[in-house]
């Protein structure tokens, strides 16, 4: 039951991050005095509707996507007499490019609001490794298997060495030994190989203390000879506070970005490994998902209690669609940015040579790249579909 709640939760996220995109080209084009003659939230027939001064708002069958349909976006668009001076194409380039913005710009927004609310509630994530203590335990001992691991056998009053050495919770070791260790992976990896008193460089506040760990050699599940412990535990995540989390979000939302466009940019290359997925390779983590896949994933971050995970793909996606809506090709917004700048920037010149401003850009002639671009896209969804029905990618954890 708890995956059904989380499918349906997920793929509504979905529909409402759509929804808002089209609604921000309505708030958008309202503001410049554009005539906005629909909007719908869904795709299919219609649910019902309603008119509220020139608009028609209604809501779709099909719970995903929508439209803002705004009066002469292009030339081809047929207007009624009424309309020809307000049609779109009609207005300054800045207001048009504004008009496209909005769409992306919400995801963008709803994106930074996810993980705001995260960053001051469950946490942001500690993905670049800062060795920051969660825990320091009050013991440790040799442990051959991840159970004795879990549960040490120690005597009552016994000290763990970091413990001992005042390490606390929310410490981080920036050093081991005279080894810097700017993530926890460097930190464990110098703590195993130390022996014996061992000086920790631990950054707390803004003092950097140097504290005498006494390292025991012990054994561990997977290593043939005993390592040196410490006994202290990392830090998945971090929360924030009102103010901080602001800063923090920044910073975790431009890396995402970042990585967003890096994938974006490796998508060709990965259609392969989805095409053999589905002949029955095994799934790549890093290939494509679907509105469908990332549903499923929801699904079971929610049957796992990772609300953690559950916000961060959501978050995820709203930039993916952000930076995918950016892209200079038609339908997307980026391609009709793209159109509107190159128009501003010709008719700039020819006004230097004083000529007078070109018509504005035929989209007929566009219109075969348009499709191919449209079939090219649907194909790469039905993939996708297939993909994450017959061979999902699934959580582990």
């Amino acid at each position: 039951m708890a995956y059904v709640v989380g499918v349906v939760l997920f793929a509504l996220g979905i529909g409402i991050s759509l929804a808002l995109h089209e609604f921000g080209h309505l708030l958008a084009g309202k503001a410049f005095g554009m005539k906005v003659r629909r909007y719908f939230v869904g795709m299919g027939p219609t649910m019902f509707s309603f008119r509220r001064g020139e608009t028609e708002y209604g809501l779709k069958w099909l719970p995903v996507g929508g439209f803002c349909d705004i009066a002469g976006m292009t030339t081809l668009d047929e207007l009624t007499p009424d309309e020809e001076r307000r049609a779109m194409w009609k207005h300054k380039a800045w207001k048009r490019i504004t008009v496209m913005l909005a769409g992306p710009i919400t995801h963008f927004a709803l994106a930074f609001g996810i993980l705001y609310l995260l960053a001051t509630t469950l946490g942001l994530p500690n993905v670049s490794e800062k060795p920051v203590v969660s825990q320091v335990s009050s013991c440790v001992g040799d442990a051959r298997t991840t159970e004795q691991l879990s549960h040490p056998s120690c005597a009552a009053g016994s000290t763990g060495p970091a413990q001992a050495a005042g390490i606390r919770a929310g410490d981080e070791i920036v050093g081991v030994g005279g080894t810097a260790t700017p993530t926890w992976t460097a930190m464990v990896a110098a703590v195993q190989a130390s022996s014996g008193p061992t000086v920790f460089d631990v950054r707390r506040g803004d003092a950097v203390l140097h504290l005498t760990v006494d390292v025991p050699q012990l054994d561990r599940p997977g290593q043939a000879a005993a390592v040196g412990v410490a006994g202290v535990s990392a830090s998945t995540s971090f929360a924030y506070g009102p103010l901080d989390g602001i800063g923090a979000t920044a910073g975790f939302s431009a890396d995402m970005i970042g990585q967003t466009a890096q994938k974006l940019a490796q998508f060709p290359q990965r259609i392969p490994a989805v095409v053999s997925a589905i002949f029955g390779a095994e799934r790549d983590p890093d290939t494509p998902v679907s509105v469908v896949g990332a549903s499923r994933i929801g699904g079971e971050a929610v049957e796992a209690g990772l609300w953690q995970l559950f916000f961060l793909l959501l978050a995820g996606l709203n930039f993916f669609l952000g930076v995918f809506n950016l892209l200079p090709l038609l339908p997307m917004d980026g391609g009709h940015i793209a159109i509107i700048g190159y128009e501003r920037i010709r008719n700039w010149l020819r006004e230097r040579r004083g000529k007078t401003a070109a018509a504005p850009v035929d989209f007929t002639r566009l219109s075969t790249v348009t499709m191919v671009l449209v079939l090219v896209g649907g194909a790469v969804m039905l993939l996708t579909i297939t993909a994450d029905i017959v061979n999902p990618i699934r959580i582990t954890q």
